[in-house]
This record gives structure tokens, C-alpha cells and sequence, in this order.
């Protein structure tokens, strides 16, 4: 019984692409809101930015969310160099498999 087939590392491959697209569009989608929440905010909140004082909550967690959500995207490289990873190990155990 083989336990690998040729295709499914290709396919793989396809399902990891698409995983990252999808993963790409759905934070830019969210840096969009939450910065166009945040403008929002400044103009009917009547905050004035370069005074800390003047700061409401909903400014307050707007900021916390786009600094936290800052991260994440710093992490895609990495998923991808393990995704790559994990696709070379597999088509070396497929390939490996024929000596």
C-alpha cells in the first residue's frame, strides 16, 4: 500500500497557496475597517491626535486591535518557509521511495 501518491503533494501545494491568499485578503480587508473605524472615531469623537488626554475608549481599542493585528502578518513568512518545508520532506519521501 503506498501511502503517498504523486499528486497529493502537488495538491497540497494548491490548498497551502490558497490558504495564504485567502489569509492576505482577509487582513488587508481588516487594516481597511479598522483604520477607516478609526477615522471615523477621530472625527466624531473630535479627538485631537497629538493629545494623548483627548483619547476616547473606542479610539483606545481601536488602537490596541490594529497593533495587535500588526503581528500577525510578520508571522506569514514563516508559514510559508514551513509550508515549503513540509512540501520538499514529502516529495522527498515520495521520489525516495523509487530506489
Amino acid at each position: 500500500m503506498k501511502l503517498f501518491k504523486k499528486g497529493s503533494v502537488f495538491d497540497g501545494m494548491t490548498s497551502i497557496g490558497i490558504a495564504i491568499a485567502s489569509l492576505v485578503i482577509i487582513f488587508a480587508v481588516m487594516f481597511l475597517i479598522t483604520g477607516t473605524v478609526k477615522d471615523n472615531i477621530v472625527i466624531v469623537d473630535g479627538i485631537d491626535e497629538t493629545n494623548s488626554s483627548t483619547y476616547s475608549v473606542g479610539y483606545n481599542a481601536t488602537n490596541d486591535l490594529i497593533d495587535a493585528a500588526a503581528t500577525v502578518p510578520g508571522w506569514v513568512p514563516l508559514i510559508v518557509i514551513t509550508a515549503i518545508g513540509g512540501l520538499l520532506i514529502s516529495l522527498v519521501a515520495v521520489f525516495g521511495r523509487r530506489s
